[in-house]
């Protein structure tokens, strides 16, 4: 791993990444001047301005101006332009031609830059290679293992995580915008009723999960376990996305500003908790509890339909006996 200012720097940086994958992502839910790519080249001429470019597995080519941030998960940044924050890469390449100018940031995880005399990156620069792990468990063992800053990696295996959540948000609040803003209506009508739900249903799904797992033997668990493991894990995505819009949509309210999309408030939600988690011990305890939450909220409301679990439909009229 390099940085310029060593550990400080790194910590800096990835959460510099954070505010700027938070940015783009949000940017994006509001559809606002941004390039969004999936697979396609994104090119910005000379002539251009946008706000964010955010590729997944595309090439981006800046060669005017990003007045924020450039992502891009997988393929090629060229930059010959001007980035006014951030340019962060998972696993892509990064090339800063000799004009380029990023007042910000220089992020790569598990990529590559090529970097020509002249390009300027006022902030920081990390880039942290997968390979370098690679070559120290391989070639020195164990101990080149344990030589292995963690930091890094945690700091690393947190971003990728709020990234999926905001993606998961995103997806969720634009298919079922209804039933997610509903559930989250319940956790703020009856915080502690939804919060006894949670305690209860992740009580009750730790011990079915243990009785699966002893019934796996006589291999009628195993069916059952793999419907409670995709039952607990709807139940987790569907509650964390009702958190995340409840967190957004009081967090824009409270800065005054109006009325957000589904989607933006999930996304800003997302980027909330995801802060959270930095914060050490107090960070985890506070993202279990807003688990809780969820979880009793998708139980509560099921899935936001706000009917009840026992409730039988009512049979269709019979037809009229002909003659």
């Amino acid at each position: 791993m390099k940085t310029t200012r060593h550990g400080f720097a790194a910590f800096a940086a990835v959460l510099s990444l954070l505010v700027a994958a938070g940015g783009c992502a949000f940017a994006f839910a509001a559809q606002k001047a941004d390039s969004v790519g999936f697979r396609d080249a994104i090119i910005i001429l000379a002539d251009e301005t946008r706000s964010n470019a955010v590729g997944f597995g595309s090439d981006i080519d800046v060669r005017g101006k990003v007045r924020k941030s450039v992502l891009a998960f997988g393929g090629t940044i060229t930059v010959s332009g001007e980035v006014g924050e951030a340019v962060v890469g998972f696993g892509a390449r990064i090339v800063l031609k000799d004009t380029a100018v990023i007042h910000g940031d220089l992020v790569v995880l598990g990529g590559a830059v090529e970097r020509e005399p002249g390009a300027l990156v006022e902030g920081d620069t990390v880039n942290f290679r997968a390979g370098e792990i690679f070559s120290k468990v391989f070639g020195e063992g164990f101990r080149g293992l344990f030589g292995i800053s963690l930091l890094p990696l945690i700091l690393v295996f947190k971003v990728v995580n709020l990234m999926l959540w905001i993606l998961v948000g995103v997806i969720a609040a634009s298919i079922y915008p209804k039933q997610v803003a509903a559930a989250a209506d319940q956790i703020r009508k009856a915080p502690l009723a939804t919060l006894g739900y949670g305690l209860a249903a992740q009580f009750l799904f730790v011990f079915a999960i243990i009785i699966a797992s002893v019934l796996c033997l006589v291999l009628i668990g195993i069916p059952l376990l793999m419907g409670l493991a995709v039952g607990g894990f709807l139940l987790k995505v569907f509650g964390r996305v009702a958190v995340f819009f409840l967190l957004g949509a009081s967090l824009s309210r409270a800065l005054g500003k109006g009325t957000i999309t589904p989607v933006g408030a999930a996304v800003l939600g997302a980027v909330v908790v995801g802060l959270i988690g930095f914060v050490p011990i107090l960070g985890f305890l506070a993202v279990g509890v807003l688990s809780l939450f969820g979880w009793g909220t998708a139980v509560r409301t099921k899935f936001g339909t706000m009917e009840s679990w026992l409730q039988k439909k009512p049979l269709p009229p019979a037809a009229p006996p002909t003659a």
